[in-house]
């Protein structure tokens, strides 16, 4: 049986508790809220 491609509200939810296990792992990490704020305004630094 073939499984249906998941909705975009599917692909949402998955995409937001990436980034909650993301921020999740940093915290844990000890980086700050505000450190991984200013990394996604500017990647760079």
């Amino acid at each position: 049986m073939k499984q249906a491609q998941p909705t975009a509200v599917q692909q949402e939810n998955n995409l937001d508790q990436e980034w909650l296990d993301l921020i999740i792992e940093a915290i844990d990490m000890g980086i700050s809220a505000e450190e991984v704020r200013k990394f996604l305004r500017n990647p760079s630094i």
